[in-house]
């Protein structure tokens, strides 16, 4: 799997890595923070999630069109890390309104804008290279495993720095109290019995319920303040490793202006005709690519909130030791132990490590699973989205070893098909909360009775969710940034780039905007909705397969 790369690649890797791990540690608690510190309905906060998501993946079009015009790749790379730097620093700061956030949701966005393009069209850079050409996919794969390695430990990141900061006030954290708390101080609450349970069950001392409610607002806002700063040093971690292992992707940063320069304008260019036609399949699946997105990030929405409100919040200890980092990591490295231990071709060497490996972590599972109660061990809403990229890691060398075991038997999908089969397989991951959300109520319902669900689902519902949209993530995705990077006219490699995270961000912004069909129908009608349109999707793009198949060879 990690054979006949460049180095550049490993590079590339852990920059998006020590980024991603912000991103996701920020976005794990977004939603969260912003309802809880102002009392925001899922309409609102939709909205304000979406126009985020929105400028994160629209902006690298600006960002492709300098890298590609003026700064090239590396340096605006770097400028765009600073520039992240600076935003997620100023959402770690306490006590600030929304208009200061919604600045620093603008410096996070064009940040992200200069980065986000440029570090994929580098990376395609590599593998123009005959030498490499043939593992592009698989290259982008392995890419992809940086983004998810990050994104899963963002969210435990983001639920201790939150835990803890809480601690240190006397408070525990509790999903329902922000929402009782905004209600009781907004004269909306009809029955204070809950909110006066979980006010008494603290050990901050208040003098009266409206005091309790202050004080918690002002804690939980301080805690996840506390989360996006952990986002603002990941930043340089991301900045130092790319700057410090320059030279093994220096001779990729290099733009199709700046190879004009250098080599006297004797490029081979292509013809107006092939750039129309790759341009235009280019906008073909991008405009496919939007519904999933659309679709996908629901993970940090009304998942989130499904997550929130109607999924238990206690499990068994069995059932916990998945949604702790002391207890899951170990046996995630012991796992990785038993594949050195056990593999085929490894060497001798390689099972002695296999084997020391999944001893100690065998130990250390032990000791922390032994932590756990038998029941009644509490679980967070945020901490659901560390499954999505823990399976990413996982599949990916599946996922990758299926797709060479078929191009060995000339039966490898083409990009586009992956990307058409990736729609099919979102359409059933949201067909499993279609069937978990038979028989409870509305969340207009649900708000009227003061936000507290009568019943309650398993966490294996949206595990079960995540699960399926992960192999669907993984035959789209990657597989994208692939296409576009071996389909993109060479003059526009950084704007192609941001062309599909343009694509992403009108997904993004239309997964905010449906926030108002969540707030007005059944739950089951919510998600059969994004069942339809991503089928509706697959159709489409099986239908113009062979003309996207064109433009790969044109």
């Amino acid at each position: 799997m990690f054979k006949g790369h460049p180095k550049g690649l490993y590079v590339a890797f852990f920059a998006n890595m020590g980024e991603r791990f912000g991103y996701y540690t920020m976005l794990a608690i977004f939603i969260l923070y912003i309802q809880s510190k102002f009392g925001w309905s899922t309409t609102q906060a939709g909205h304000v999630y979406g126009g985020f998501l929105f400028g994160i993946y629209f902006l690298p079009l600006l960002g492709g069109y300098i890298a590609d015009n003026f700064l090239g790749y590396g340096k605006t790379i770097i400028l765009g890390t600073i520039i992240m730097f600076a935003g997620y620093f100023l959402l770690a700061i306490p006590g600030t309104g929304e208009f200061f956030i919604y600045f620093a949701l603008v410096i996070i966005s064009l940040g992200t804008g200069f980065f986000k393009g440029n570090l994929q069209a580098l990376v395609g850079n590599m593998y123009d290279d005959p030498k490499y050409s043939k593992v592009r996919d698989s290259a982008f794969n392995i890419f992809y495993m940086g983004i998810n390695i990050g994104a899963f430990f963002a969210p435990s990141a983001a639920r201790g720095m939150r835990n803890w900061i809480l601690g240190m006030n006397g408070f525990t954290y509790d999903s329902a109290i922000p929402d009782l708390a905004h209600k009781y101080l907004n004269r909306t609450l009809t029955d204070t019995a809950p909110l006066e349970q979980f006010a008494a069950s603290q050990n901050a001392h208040f003098a009266q319920l409206g005091d309790f409610c202050n004080q918690y607002i002002t804690s939980i806002s301080q805690a996840y303040n506390a989360g996006f700063g952990v986002a603002a040093i990941s930043m340089i971690a991301s900045l130092l490793i790319f700057i410090g292992f320059r030279k093994y992707y220096k001779q990729a940063d290099v733009t199709h202006k700046q190879q004009k320069a250098e080599h006297n304008a004797n490029l081979i260019e292509l013809t107006p005709k092939q750039t129309k036609d790759r341009l235009v399949a280019l906008g073909l699946v991008f405009f496919v690519v939007m519904f999933f997105w659309m679709a996908f990030h629901q993970n940090g929405f009304t998942l989130t909130i499904f997550a929130r409100d109607y999924t238990v919040s206690t499990v068994s200890q069995g059932t916990a030791i998945i949604f702790n980092l002391s207890t899951f990591l170990p046996l995630l490295i012991g796992i990785l132990g038993l594949v050195l231990l056990f593999g085929k071709n490894n060497s001798s060497k390689a099972k002695i490590i296999g084997a020391s490996v999944t001893l100690i972590s065998a130990i250390v599972a032990y000791f922390t699973i032994s932590r756990l109660l038998p029941d009644g061990n509490k679980i967070s809403p945020e901490i659901f989205q560390q499954f999505n990229p823990i399976f990413i890691v996982f599949l990916t060398p599946i996922v990758i070893g299926f797709f060479s075991y078929m191009r060995k038997k000339g039966k490898e999908p083409s990009s586009p098909k992956k990307i058409g089969i990736g729609m099919m397989i979102t359409a059933v991951g949201f067909l499993i909360m279609v069937l978990a959300s038979q028989g409870l109520m509305s969340p207009s319902e649900l708000a009227s009775k003061g936000g507290v669900s009568d019943t309650l689902r398993s966490p294996y519902w949206l595990i079960s969710t995540y699960f399926t949209l992960t192999i669907a993530e993984l035959f789209l995705s990657p597989i994208g940034i692939s296409f576009v990077s071996k389909v993109a006219p060479p003059q526009y490699k950084g704007l192609a780039q941001g062309g599909w995270f343009g694509a992403t961000a009108i997904g993004n912004l239309m997964a905010g905007f449906i926030g108002p069909f969540w707030d007005k129908w059944e739950l089951w009608q919510f998600f059969l909705l994004l069942v339809c349109l991503t089928i509706l999707s697959a159709i489409f793009i099986f239908s113009i397969l062979k003309r996207l198949e064109r433009a790969t060879t044109s």
